[in-house]
């Protein structure tokens, strides 16, 4: 006899994107799986977000609005709500790659042994019109160690197990920006996640919190405390090299300009054959 198919919780964190939210509910709600819970948490938006959230109240399980303390204590919030075997988080820029993404990863990982509460497949970053820039996401077995190092897991991909949170504790309030990777080192510690390559679960456009220089230098640092925390006192040279580019923009932004900064940067990207990234950013 088939084991039933499990509940997966969504848990949408908020504020001031009533121009983003709708395609991240959207997307959710176009899932061709049906055992799905969507929740909302809104910091207290002052622009149009909460009438989206009113006009799309039949595809939403729970929400509310009011201040918080950050994308941790509403995801922290959005916990309490959660009824899924499986919880995923997503921030309002971030949205299902496809309506068949829920089903595809469970048909993934509805049979993994109950030790392994972390499981991921990969991230696109895309620019406003939806175009492809970067694939993020590598195979479990390739970044075991590096995890250590610097945040290498794509956290919109990751579907947690909600025993997870009630074995070590929801997400550290304490963090403005790397919480997420602080509440991976925990998961991880003595445990292994399961990566399914090729399944591409969320668009996440470019930008966000940690893609201006300050912004990431203060990521970084957060890495770091979050290592410390984890007894990983060593300083490593991934997180080291990453902390200099992220200083050495910074420079390049205050001299040259934000605009003229990112011409240069992208420059850079083409002259090792990459896309333009820095002048899609906001």
């Amino acid at each position: 006899m088939s084991q039933p198919l499990p509940l997966v919780s969504i848990i949408v964190a908020v504020f001031n994107a009533g121009k983003t939210l709708q395609q991240c509910i959207d997307s959710v709600a176009s899932q061709t799986y049906a055992h799905k819970q969507l929740i909302i948490i809104d910091g207290g938006s002052t622009d149009n977000t909460v009438e989206v959230i009113k006009k799309s109240s039949e595809k939403i399980n729970f929400s509310i609005s009011e201040k918080d303390r950050g994308i941790y204590d509403a995801w922290n919030k959005g916990l309490t709500q959660a009824q899924g075997e499986w919880v995923c988080f997503l921030g309002a820029d971030d949205y299902l790659y496809n309506s068949q993404v829920i089903e595809n990863m469970i048909f993934k990982i509805q049979d993994l042994p109950d030790e392994i509460q972390i499981a991921y497949g990969q991230v696109a970053l895309v620019d406003d019109a939806g175009k492809e820039k970067e694939l993020l996401g590598q195979d479990w077995s390739e970044i075991k160690q590096q995890i250590k190092q610097v945040m290498c897991i794509p956290h919109p991909a990751v579907f947690h197990r909600r025993t997870l949170f009630e074995q070590s504790g929801n997400f550290n309030g304490k963090f403005r920006i790397a919480g997420d990777y602080e509440m991976l080192l925990r998961a991880l510690k003595n445990g292994d996640a399961y990566s399914v390559m090729g399944l591409i679960v969320v668009a996440m456009r470019v930008g966000g919190v940690s893609s201006k220089p300050g912004n990431a230098i203060e990521s970084f640092k957060e890495m770091r405390l979050a290592q410390k925390i984890h007894g990983l006192n060593a300083i490593n040279s991934v997180l080291f090299l990453r902390i200099f580019k992220e200083h050495l923009r910074k420079v390049l932004w205050s001299i040259l300009g934000e605009k003229y900064a990112k011409k240069l940067l992208d420059f850079m990207r083409y002259l090792r054959g990459l896309e333009p990234y820095w002048e899609k950013i906001n």
